[in-house]
């Protein structure tokens, strides 16, 4: 796990984006993603049907089963029945 952890860490140090990651929540109600970037982490609340853009410059994202994601920025995060994908 931390050897992931630090390459993913390495590879966002190296290959910041000038793009923001998106997130789209295609469901009913609202789903809560946790973007942990620069040392501080924020809760990003998306009503439903929303889109936002966040993550300039890399950052992990803690989905809504509890899974840490590293981003690079340039990802859209879709959540739909619960489930969040990255593509």
């Amino acid at each position: 796990m931390w050897k992931s952890v630090v390459a993913a860490t390495a590879f966002l140090a190296l290959g910041g984006s000038a793009f923001a990651a998106s997130a789209v929540n295609k469901d009913a109600q609202t789903r809560t993603l946790i973007v942990t970037e620069g040392g501080g982490k924020t809760e990003l609340a998306l009503a439903a049907g929303e889109t936002v853009e966040f993550c300039p410059n890399g950052c992990f994202v803690t989905l809504p089963n509890g899974d840490l994601e590293a981003l690079t920025g340039s990802e859209t995060v879709e959540i739909s029945g619960g489930i969040a994908r990255i593509k």
